[in-house]
């Protein structure tokens, strides 16, 4: 379908698929009006990760709260607002469930279209905040729960040409983390620790059957656990800074590589990183030196809008929205929801 991108927009988003209520309100899907976030990082921390039921209370607390500070930062009124946009999906059902139920009670309330969102397509659309997208493209999306290839021929249209067959390298992330005793969220903790150390340990990197795009992690994160046991019942003092390093390293690699063959193999425009994992500074750096090397323009969020956010979820609204995707007050929150499927 063929929309007008020249079309004046200004989408509310919500988004509580985990442990982050945030609002958003987004003018033309590429100019951030105001951006809310209430964390629950220091809540989940002493759990080790996220407690799902801790998570939808403390959603309750802040959705209300976390909505009208959103409007009161943008400066424009319930009346100036087109749509609201909500992610609809995937996450955890309970935290999804509060984020849906909110964007109705507005979106009845203020008679204003409702617009679902896919979790992901929100990553993706966070990179329009940095430069307008050219197709077609390649995105490559990393978090804890999702490692993905997606090939985009234009707006709102998704193919996944790769995923994780076991955990996603956010996962792998926290787990080695947990291993190494540092504290959650691990992914940060890893990316502080390596810069200390070196990737002189030459841990695997999985690259699956000739030409796959797949990914595949769950024997890396094996691999390291093993060596630290290892190393521990053998009395040997742990250099965290280079396992962290290495294993950092092993993940990268297999990133970049992977992403650089689903370029090429689609003749793409652009390549985009999105995600929470896309905020390591070994994986931009080295994913910003192949791109260059390749000459293929590369677009990697601001770290702000590297991890869950709302303003992602009013930029993918804004395109669902001039597409005439709509919802009526019967949506469902959807933890396993499929972006081909959307």
């Amino acid at each position: 379908m063929k929309i007008d991108m020249n079309q004046k927009t200004l989408i509310l988003g919500i988004e509580t698929s985990c442990d982050e209520t945030a609002a958003a309100v987004v003018e033309n899907g590429t100019i951030i009006r105001s951006s809310a976030v209430a964390s629950q990082i220091d809540i989940h921390r002493r759990f080790g990760g996220v407690v799902p039921e801790v998570a939808s209370r403390h959603h309750v607390d802040q959705i209300t709260v976390i909505c009208e500070e959103a409007m009161d930062k943008s400066g424009v009124s319930w009346g100036d607002l087109d749509a609201i946009a909500v992610t609809q999906g995937p996450g955890l059902i309970g935290a999804l469930l509060v984020g849906v139920n909110g964007a109705k009670a507005l979106a009845y309330a203020h008679c204003l279209p409702l617009v679902p969102v896919h979790h992901i397509t929100g990553h993706i659309y966070a990179n329009r905040f940095v430069r307008e997208l050219e197709f077609p493209l390649i995105a490559l999306v990393v978090s804890g729960g999702h490692t993905e290839l997606v090939h985009m021929k234009e707006h709102g249209s998704y193919e996944v040409i790769g995923t994780t067959r076991d955990d996603a390298a956010g996962e792998a992330f926290d787990k080695v983390a947990r291993t190494l005793g540092l504290p959650y969220p691990g992914g940060p903790e890893i990316d502080r620790l390596a810069k200390a150390g070196k990737p002189v340990i030459d841990f695997p990197r999985a690259w699956l059957e000739e030409g796959s795009l797949d990914f595949s992690f769950s024997g890396l994160k094996s691999a390291v656990i093993n060596y630290v046991h290892n190393e521990q019942q053998r009395g040997h003092d742990l250099n965290s800074a280079n396992i962290a390093a290495s294993f950092q390293a092993s993940v990268s690699d297999v990133l970049v590589k992977k992403t650089l063959i689903a370029a090429e193999r689609v003749h793409a425009k652009q390549i985009l990183v999105a995600g929470g994992v896309s905020a390591n500074s070994a994986v931009r750096t080295e994913m910003e030196q192949a791109a260059r090397t390749r000459g293929i323009p590369l677009i990697i969020p601001p770290l702000k809008l590297c991890t869950d956010n709302a303003a992602m979820i009013a930029a993918s609204g804004t395109i669902g929205f001039l597409k005439g995707t709509r919802a009526d007050l019967s949506l469902n929150g959807k933890a396993n929801l499929a972006i081909e499927d959307f």
